[in-house]
């Protein structure tokens, strides 16, 4: 009789552990991938293919100020980058990036990152526990 107690006990035990670790794994999933909302800020950065002065990156950051959707700007005349966050509910970086080509007559090109890059992820992210999980989750399902 202590047996099929103990049996019952053991599995009971057991089929809770296995039932919360799941709510966990698809908790940590679904906060992994969130969708965009009017909080969301993304970075974007546009190489200039030509040399510009300090009062020439003022222009741009004085523009790039100006439309609708940027958050923040900062232009680097030493190496010819702006880099500047945006909300993509709001607009859309390679817009942002034609408007300012035309407006400026600038020849720039927006930088995006290749394959591998992109594949790898966040460079900070992959030291944190959460995202190490979450990584093991994405392999398991």
């Amino acid at each position: 009789m202590k047996k099929n107690t103990v049996k019952k006990i053991v599995l009971y035990g057991l089929s809770t552990f296995v039932f919360l670790f799941f709510v966990l794994a698809i908790h940590i999933y679904f906060v992994y991938r969130p969708a965009p909302d009017a909080y969301t800020k993304v970075m974007a950065r546009i190489d200039i293919k030509q040399p510009i002065t300090t009062r020439d990156a003022n222009n741009i950051a004085a523009w790039m100020y100006k439309q609708k959707g940027i958050d923040h700007v900062m232009v680097n005349p030493e190496s010819n980058t702006v880099i500047f966050t945006f909300f993509p509910v709001k607009t859309n970086g390679t817009q942002v990036v034609d408007n300012l080509k035309k407006a400026l007559d600038l020849k720039a090109d927006r930088y995006m990152p290749d394959a591998q890059s992109l594949k790898s992820g966040c460079p900070v992210a992959k030291s944190s526990y959460t995202y190490k999980i979450y990584k093991l989750i994405t392999q398991v399902i």
